[in-house]
Order: C-alpha cells, then sequence, then structure tokens
C-alpha cells in the first residue's frame, strides 16, 4: 500500500506505514505557519484493515476542529462520504477497510481547480453574463470575476467572494450553487434580483493556495482575509485588484463566504464594531438574518463569534474594511467543516451538496433587504 498527494490540493506528509498501520503529518502552509488541509490518496489497501494516524493535528491551526470531526472519504471524488475519527493526545486516527483498489481522504470534499475553471467558462456562455480577469495572482494565476446582470446606474452592486482561506472548499461550492441558481431563467428570486442588482462573483480568491493544498495562506504565505487594510501587489495581488476593481464598480452589499473549523454550525459575522456603523446598517443587518433563517433552516444565528465592541472591528478583515469603505452591508459568511448540528447528516455531515444548497438559498435574503440598501 502507499500514499499520495501529487496532485490538485493534495497535502499530507508519510511519516510511516508499517503492518496496515499510516502514520502521517499535515505540512504547513507554504511560506507559512497554518496548517489544517490535508487531502490524499490511500492506493494498493483493498479488503486490508487500516489504521491512519495524523500525528500533529493537535498541533494545527484550530485544535478545537477536530473534536466531533469525521474525514471526508470518496472512491470516485464526487461521493464524499464521512468516516468517523477518534482524537486523543493530540492524534487523530479513523480506521478503514477499503472497498476498492484507491481511496481519498480530504479535510472537506475538494473543489478543484479544473471545476473552478469549468464553473467560471460555462457561467460566461450565459448571456446575461461576461467573465473578466481583473489581475494575477503571486504565480501568476488569473483571478476570474463573473459579471451577472445588466448594468445600470439605478442597479445595485451586489459582491460575493469566496476562498480566501484555500482550504475552506465548501466556500465555492457555495458560489456554484448561488450562481446556478441567479441564472436559471424560472427562478422567480433571481429574476426579480436581476432586475434590481449586478453581481460580481469571484469564486475563489485564493488559486494559488487552492492547488498548493494550504489552509489559509496564498503562496506568499499571506492570509488574504487579514490584508483589506493594504493589499500589496508583492504579498496579496489577490486582495490588492479585488479592491481596485470594487472601487471603481462601487459596493451595495457584500458577502464574503468561509468555513469555521470548529463550530458545527451557519452563521454569519458583521460589520457592528466598525467606527462608522449606524442605525440603518443594524437594522438591515437583523432582517436579512431574520428572514434567512426564516427562509432556510440550515441558518441560524445563536451560535457565532459574538459581536465586535463598538470601535474594536478589525479593519484589515474583508468584510469590516468593505463596511466601512462603502458603507454599506457587509457579511463574513461561515459553514462549517464538521456537521450542522440542527439538522446532522450522518453519513455525511456538512456537505458540498449542502454548501450549494446555502449558496442558493442566500438569494433569498438579498431580494428581501435590496431595496433597502444604503
Amino acid at each position: 500500500m502507499n500514499i499520495t498527494s501529487n496532485f490538485d490540493s493534495g497535502n499530507i506528509e508519510i511519516v510511516s506505514i508499517n503492518n496496515n498501520v499510516i502514520d502521517l503529518k499535515i505540512p504547513k502552509d507554504t511560506h507559512s505557519d497554518f496548517f489544517q488541509w490535508f487531502h490524499f490518496r490511500l492506493i494498493d489497501a483493498k479488503y486490508k484493515a487500516c489504521t491512519i494516524n495524523i500525528l500533529n493535528a493537535g498541533e494545527s491551526t484550530f485544535p478545537d476542529g477536530w473534536e466531533n470531526y469525521h474525514v471526508c472519504t470518496s472512491y470516485d471524488k464526487i461521493d464524499w462520504f464521512r468516516t468517523p475519527t477518534t482524537y486523543k493526545d493530540g492524534v487523530l486516527s479513523f480506521e478503514i477497510n477499503p472497498e476498492h483498489n484507491s481511496v481519498y481522504f480530504a479535510y472537506f470534499a475538494p473543489y478543484s481547480y479544473d471545476r473552478h475553471q469549468t464553473l467560471v467558462h460555462e457561467t460566461q456562455l450565459h448571456e446575461l453574463c461576461e467573465l473578466e480577469v481583473i489581475g494575477k495572482t503571486v504565480q501568476g494565476k488569473d483571478i476570474d470575476l463573473l459579471k451577472i446582470g445588466t448594468p445600470s446606474a439605478e442597479k445595485k452592486n451586489i459582491w460575493v467572494i469566496a476562498r480566501q482561506h484555500p482550504g475552506e472548499s465548501m466556500a465555492e461550492w457555495f458560489i456554484e450553487g448561488l450562481v446556478d441558481r441567479l441564472l436559471d431563467e424560472d427562478d422567480s428570486v433571481s429574476l426579480k434580483l436581476l432586475e434590481k442588482a449586478c453581481f460580481h462573483v469571484i469564486p475563489n480568491m485564493n488559486i494559488d493556495g487552492s492547488i498548493a493544498g494550504n489552509l489559509r495562506a496564498n503562496c506568499a504565505g499571506a492570509n488574504l482575509n487579514r490584508e483589506w487594510a493594504e493589499p500589496s501587489l508583492e504579498n496579496s495581488p489577490e486582495v490588492y485588484y479585488a479592491l481596485k476593481k470594487m472601487d471603481e464598480v462601487g459596493i451595495d452589499l457584500m458577502l464574503d463566504v468561509h468555513g469555521d473549523e470548529a463550530i458545527p454550525y451557519n452563521f454569519v459575522a458583521g460589520s457592528e464594531g466598525i467606527p462608522s456603523y449606524h442605525e440603518k446598517m443594524a437594522i438591515l443587518e437583523d432582517t436579512f438574518k431574520r428572514f434567512w433563517m426564516d427562509t432556510c433552516p440550515d441558518f441560524q444565528d445563536t451560535h457565532n463569534y459574538g459581536k465586535d465592541e463598538p470601535g474594536s472591528a478589525n479593519l484589515t478583515v474583508c468584510s469590516n474594511q468593505i463596511a466601512e469603505r462603502f458603507d454599506c452591508l457587509s457579511f463574513t459568511i461561515e459553514m462549517p467543516f464538521k456537521d450542522n448540528d440542527d439538522i446532522p447528516n450522518e453519513r455525511y455531515g456538512w456537505s458540498a451538496e449542502r454548501s450549494m444548497s446555502l449558496g442558493a438559498s442566500v438569494l433569498q435574503p438579498v431580494l428581501f433587504v435590496i431595496d433597502d440598501l444604503i
């Protein structure tokens, strides 16, 4: 038997393979100390009872993420079911007796660069969509922007970005669900939205890090979601070019899509700590959240990060910087790596499919508040 990870988003280090016991470690992100994302393939182990140990799980960036976590497993890279794990003394362990000769494991269902390219190029075929490359990443890859809707001075500009943290692959699944629904010509919510707004969607802010198998950093070692106050072409061109385009277009609503390692719920973080926070922004935030809860049982507002104290917001964070800079409604959306404990699924946990459904569902609260946007 053998372990490999030399593929898109692959990330693991072999320590030893001995008598069907496989000891592994998760490598650090490129030029960074972050680490948690793993993605690897076990081959030549059919019908062999294997024990797999990730020895340095307790030293990872978010060790609380391993409590009640089950590893994503797939024989075909399409159906990603969960394999139960144990977490003890800093070691994450799981057992499997593979039914086929090759099996993949990942921290969450991967969203490949190939699928990303398919998403943006299929979407651009729609008459209401245009694909624009707004800049290059650290490694010179294209930063893709989908512009959906017919622009006019009367329409709102809605921005949705994902995967600032590349290991949060559920975020791009969310984007795929949102875009699919937005371009559904039989969906009345989408039809009304596109009468009132143009959408500007960056499905993957961190292409380099996604391909490299990083958790949080780009390939310069930067955490993009701490670069929004002063992005640089050297360390964070992904943010630099996105912010430049946002300044050019304007923003009336911002959604920055992420995943949370520890909290087993879907929730949002608002902008109540920014210096210019005001009553209308607070009302819009509450209205948006309440309507999303009313229309989507997968979303809740009980379990979250709590609210920032007035004036204490970190303005290097995207949602805070955008709210302050554009005086607009701006959220960080978080999904679980584990499961949604409100509506758990023993076989799949929180999944790519549920992430897509949540992405589609967010269009309803967007429509509900669109006429009241600042």
